[in-house]
Parts: C-alpha cells; structure tokens; sequence
C-alpha cells in the first residue's frame, strides 16, 4: 500500500483532490494534512471521511518539527502539496502569513520528504501545485507558457514563486524527485466566499451588491475544479520528473462578462425577472497592483498526457450554481463571523 500525503486537503481544490484519489485508488492510504484556518472545512469531505484508506491529520506545516515527525511516523510514498494562503487581497493586508506557510511551510515539506527518501526514492514524487499568477500579466495578446519568466506582482504571487523556485532547487541540488503544475482560476462547489464565484453567488442569493474591482475588464482563464482534479491525478502518476505543466481552462472572460453571464443564470435558477440580478453589480476601487490578464496555454500537458478540459464555462458554472443553491447551509456556514468582519473591511469602501 503506498501512502500518499495531500496537504490542504480540507481546502477548496484539496477536498476535490481527496476525494478523487480516496475513491479512485483504493489501496492507497490518503493521509489528509490541514491546519483547519478560516478556508479549511471538513465538511467538504464528509461524503468519505468513513472510508478505510483516509485517514485526517490537523497540524501545521510551518511547524517544522510536526512535519518532521510525521514524514518520519508515515514515510510517505507521495507527497501533493496544496496547502497554501491563496487570496491576494489578503496578502496585501497580511504578507507575513504568505510567506510563512508558502515559503517556510513548502521547505518544512521538502526538508521532510527529503530527509526520508535520501537512500532510496526510487517511486517517490513530491508535487507541488502552484499558479498562474507567478507569471504576472499579460497584455490583451498572448499566453503564459511553462518557460514563461517570472514576473510577480502581489506578495502572494510572489510567495508563490518563492516556493517554485524552491522545490526546482530541491530537485537540482538534492536529486528530490518532483513535478510542479501552475493552473488557472478554479471555480466549483466548496469554494470559499472570498472568491469572485461563491462571492457572486452567496450575494445574489441574498440581494446583496456584487463588488466589482474597477471597471471589471481583467481577465481570467476559468478551470472547473474537477477537471483540475482529474489533472493532478495524470501528473502525478506520469508526469515527468522535474518538469513544469501547465493547467487552464481554455476559459478566457472579463470580470465583468463572467458575473452578468453568472447572474444570468441566476435569474433563471431563482425564477427571477431576466436583468433583475445584474441591478447588484456595484464597482469598488480597483485592488493594489491588479494583474490585466492571465491565459494558460495548457499544450504540454494535453500532448504528453492527453488532458483537456471537460467542461465549458457556460456548463461548468451552471454546475456551481445548481451545488451551491442546493446547499445553503455549507454556505452560510462558512460566510458567517470572521468572514462577515473580512467582507465589510475589504468591499464596504468606494
């Protein structure tokens, strides 16, 4: 039975990732690292968390001697690593906790794998997961590739890359074997609020303004998070060693566009007059060093390992809703408290 560490797996595309690999590789035993903060929720997983091959550890990967400990107690086979702080906003208010558990936490990670697997790491992979947003922006034209330089521009991009830049020099200095994949936007069920998506959703549920940053006309390459799942699962069985793919969703909308299409179905799905949800859209200052565009082109990964996307925006977001709209209680769960606290300080200005 190989042992297969996912951190972030009570997270937005984690839990996704568990899932998959607990049902679709039963003799696998799943061990699922979170440190359970503000965007981690176990309920995302109550649909397997019976099951005999997964098993849950709560504990923090900027705690080096945890981590060390459990490397040692487990000796995992495989590590994927999704545990990360992920919302720019956030790191514009708060650097010091990105660089923490991006930086310190993916080396605590590195330090561990590498310390059980320096005799022997013959079937062993360390796979980190990262973002387009290390590449910075594009122009209207274009698209990142996975030679494309770095250019961050947030202290989250910037931790991000930090940490890319780290686990590259792991593998070349250590012979650590590893894969890294940069994705685009996720969007999907279990998506905490903060994000454009759930955001949208949660506020036209309620009739509340949808805060748009500027004149909404960035742009964003959308993935639908089972598809990244199914992504993650190739790279990580047959992927190369050292390599980089990239993972987008062929999925290029404005900010603006994205949320009228997004309260379009809305209306439909609440039985609301077409245009009534689009009266919510309010602009608000533009965030600090906002990024125009990103667009992934994913023909790595789609020539070697034969992924593609299975879903269209349109199809993919109607799916998100229909999740979303049948559970209110997940969603009032996690946007109540702290989150409400967030909310006010970072849209209630002008």
């Amino acid at each position: 039975m190989r042992t297969i560490l996912i951190t972030g797996g009570a997270g937005f595309i984690g839990s996704h990732v568990v899932r998959l690999f607990v049902n679709k590789y039963p003799e696998y035993r799943i061990v699922n690292l979170d440190a359970l903060t503000y965007a981690g929720n176990l309920e995302n997983l109550k649909d397997i968390d019976t099951q005999s091959n997964y098993e849950f550890v709560k504990g923090d990967i900027n705690d080096s001697s945890f981590v060390n400990t459990l490397f040692s107690n487990y000796q995992f086979d495989g590590v994927l690593h999704l545990a990360a702080e992920s919302h720019v906003d956030r790191s514009i208010s708060d650097p010091m906790s990105f660089i923490m558990t991006n930086i310190v936490g993916t080396v605590n990670l590195l330090n561990g794998a590498r310390a059980i697997w320096s005799s022997n790491s013959d079937g062993k992979r360390f796979y980190h997961i990262s973002t387009d947003e290390v590449y910075g922006s594009l122009g209207k034209s274009g698209l990142f590739h996975e030679t494309t330089s770095y250019d961050p521009h947030s202290p989250y991009s910037a931790s991000k890359a930090s940490s890319d830049h780290l686990v590259r020099a792991y593998h070349d200095t250590y012979k650590l074997p590893i894969v890294i994949t940069n994705c685009s936007n996720n969007y999907g069920p279990n998506q905490f609020p903060e994000k454009l998506i759930p955001l949208a959703i949660h506020n036209i549920s309620t009739n509340k303004p949808i805060p748009i940053y500027g004149k909404g006309e960035n742009i964003r390459d959308w993935l639908y998070v089972e598809d990244h799942a199914a992504a993650i699962d190739l790279v990580f069985h047959k992927g190369r060693d050292g390599e980089t793919y990239n993972i987008g969703g062929h999925n290029e909308w404005t900010n603006i566009d994205l949320i009228k299409q997004l309260c379009k179905t809305m209306d439909s799905k609440l039985g609301r007059k077409p245009g009534t949800n689009e009266h919510l859209i309010t602009y608000v200052k533009d965030r600090a060093g906002h990024d125009l565009r990103y667009a992934i082109d994913s023909s790595k990964i789609e020539k070697e390992l034969g992924w593609k996307p299975s879903l269209q925006f349109e199809q993919g977001i109607e799916k998100t809703v229909d999740w979303y709209l049948a559970n209110p209680d997940w969603l009032e769960n996690v946007s109540s408290g702290a989150y409400e606290k967030y909310y006010d300080k970072q849209y209630n200005r002008r």
